[in-house]
Order: C-alpha cells, then structure tokens, then sequence
C-alpha cells in the first residue's frame, strides 16, 4: 500500500481483546478528532446482529454525526440473549474513554453467530487501545477485523494535489459468506472533506449500490454487514461530484480485493451484461451468473461450458431473448445468438485452467445498459473452510 495517508483529524488503534481464540489483534478503534457526518448503510438480512441495529439506533439519535467505531472480530454478536447489552456496552465504554456521547460512537463486530460474548471483554481493552490511537495505525485496524481474509484491504484516494488535497481511505474485510445488499463484510471509509450528513448518506448508498452490492463470493448475505463512513471537514469542502468518485473508487477497489479473496479462490471472475433494457435488468442476470455454483465450479476446472452461464441466465427470473443472446469467454465467443459458436474449447479450456482472472461477458441486443459484477471462483477449499469454520 504506497502513499497512502490518514485523512487528516482521524486516529486509529488495535489491540489484542481475547475475542479471538489464536490471541491475534482483534479489535479495532477508529476515532475522529472532531466531530464528523457519518453515513451507513447494513445488512438487509431479517436477522440483524446487535452492533447493526445499534448502529442504526446511534445515527439516527445523533443526527448523522459520529466520532467513533469500534469493530471486533472472533465473534458476531448476533443472535445471542445478551447481544444489545453487549454492544451498548462497547459504546459506553468507549464514550466514557473519549470524553464523548454514546450515540456518537458506531459497533460493528464479525465472526461466529450465536456464541455468546463477555459483556466486559472488549470495555476492558478498550483503554489500551485508545493508549495507542496514532494517525499510522490505519493498517492495524484492518488487520483486526479480519477473519477467513488472506490480506489486509485498504484503499486510497486522494481528491487533488499538493499537501492540502482531501482525501479518502477505506479498509474492508471479507472473503466468505459474501453477497451485500446494503457479507461477512465490514467496511469503514474516513475522508477529511466535509460533507453533510444528508449529503453524506446519498453519496455513500449511491456509491455502494456500484460497489459492494455487485459482488459475491457465496450467495450469503451476512447478518453483520455494515459500511460506515465519516466525514468530519478538516480539509474543508470538496465539490461533490469530486467526493462521490473518490468515495466510489474507493469502495470499488474494496469490493474487488473481497472478491479476489473469496473463500478458497483461486480466479477472480469479472461479469459484464451488456446490451440489456435498462440497469436492474442487467444487474439481476449478473448477479444469478455469480452466484451459480454450476458456473464458479466450471470456471474452478477451466471448463468453458457457456451452457451454464446462459442458464443461470435464464434463471434470473429476468425477462430477456435467448435467440439474441451471445457469450463470450475471456475474449473468446463461444455462445453466438443462442447457439453454440465455432471455437477450439481445448485450447480456450487450457487459457481458463491457467487464467488467474476469467472475464464473462454476456451480450443480449436488447438495449444499452450495462453492468459490472465481480465474483471467485468455488473450489475444495471453501468447503474445507465453511465445513470446520466453528472448530
């Protein structure tokens, strides 16, 4: 990660709370030095974890402003008898510490459901990791809230040149149980611009809608997602229309390293529908290609068998002509108007089998618009995961 730089008025911190069994960092703190508009935007699963109904009670209490988040990983805390009392808590805690409200301070927590956690656990680490809050520990924190993740994930922009450009930095984590329709997905975005909190929300769902909402590793949404943002003003105003791309470059290239690091992955699969009537239409048949486990599996054996990319196509429950319909394999048609094409598949199956990227594009002449989806391929190895996730 070159050059990247802690939005100005943000400190950060993690240390090492005993949620996790393996005695790794696994609670991060992110604070601003002032007062901030914050946005978010949560999980749409039914079964709603306690961070992210506090996190929705807190924002809606404090008017858009936060000035805190304290994420954990090891444990949900969801669907346990003493969730919301853990996660208050949490907040208190940290409000107390900070010299803060509660209600200005955002949980967020990832790992097992249903396992009950210790009320105290993390209120008692917090004091060490406010002890060591510093502007360069940003990669600290996204190290904590990892769980299946192989790597980090932190993305940098910044909106101008020279010292006094604003700028814009996220981190995420998430590899497995990954389908958001704001999976296990947090993601936290900080920028020094200033922006109100009605602004702030717009920008922050308009750019989520583009990013983590066109990914998938396993068709499971979690019941923790939460992407937080805060903008707390200390580089002054940024036009919007320079914000909201920063926010959506930053957001995009998060939601890529979570594909890329999907559970088990050995490909990163970038879905194109084009020619589609409008933009829902072409969203609803990328997402049913990325979420096909006949279609990851092919791509897994670098076996180029389009059937099953139109048919999950198909699927979708998407009204389109499948006598229009072409596809086309890391450059190569092998669908054309509905049938197969002429192509040499051993040659394209051994160009699949090494590719560590596989590019899908499916192409309906029906229209103009058109949609970007990213998935992984699905080997053994999410299944040996998932399989011994708890042990």
């Amino acid at each position: 990660m070159n050059l990247i730089q802690a939005p100005r008025g943000f400190l950060f911190s993690a240390v090492a709370a005993g949620v996790r069994k393996d005695g790794r960092i696994d609670l991060g703190l992110i604070v601003s030095e002032r007062p901030a508009s914050a946005a978010g935007v949560f999980t749409t699963n039914r079964v709603a974890a306690a961070p992210v109904l506090l996190c929705r009670r807190h924002l809606a209490a404090g008017r858009g402003m936060a000035r805190a988040i304290v994420a954990n990983s090891g444990n949900a805390n969801c669907a346990t008898p003493n969730g919301g009392r853990v996660a208050e808590r949490t907040a208190r805690a940290a409000a107390q510490l900070l010299n803060i409200e509660p209600r200005h301070v955002l949980v967020a927590s990832t790992g097992v459901i249903g396992l009950p956690m210790l009320e105290e656990q993390i209120p008692s680490a917090l004091p060490r990791a406010v002890e060591r809050l510093s502007p360069e520990s940003f990669e600290e924190v996204a190290r904590a809230i990892m769980t299946t993740d192989t790597r980090p994930k932190l993305a940098f922009r910044a909106m101008g040149r020279g010292p006094r450009a604003a700028r814009v930095l996220g981190m995420a984590k998430g590899a497995g149980m990954i389908h958001p329709r704001m999976a296990t997905m947090l993601a936290f975005v900080m920028t020094d611009a200033a922006a109100a909190p009605a602004r702030l929300q717009r920008l922050t769902a308009a750019a989520a809608a583009r990013t983590f909402n066109r990914i998938s590793v396993d068709g499971d949404t979690s019941t923790n997602d939460t992407l937080c943002v805060l903008a707390n003003g200390a580089a002054g105003p940024v036009a919007e229309a320079r914000l909201a791309k920063a926010l959506e470059e930053v957001m995009g290239e998060l939601a890529l390293a979570i594909a890329a690091d999907g559970e088990g992955a050995r490909k990163l699969v970038k879905i194109e529908v084009r020619g589609a009537r409008n933009e829902a239409q072409a969203e609803t048949l990328a997402r049913a290609i990325a979420n096909s486990p006949l279609v990851k599996t092919a791509i897994a054996g670098g076996d180029p068998n389009w059937g099953r990319i139109l048919s999950a196509a198909g699927a979708s429950g998407a009204s389109f002509d499948p006598a229009r319909a072409s596809v086309i394999l890391n450059g190569v048609t092998v669908c054309r108007r509905g049938v197969a094409a002429d192509f040499d598949e051993e040659a394209l199956g051994r160009s699949l089998a090494q590719a560590r990227e596989v590019d899908v594009r499916l192409l309906l002449g029906a229209g103009r618009a058109r949609v970007r989806f990213h998935t992984c391929d699905l080997t053994e190895e999410y299944i040996r995961i998932n399989a011994s996730y708890r042990t």
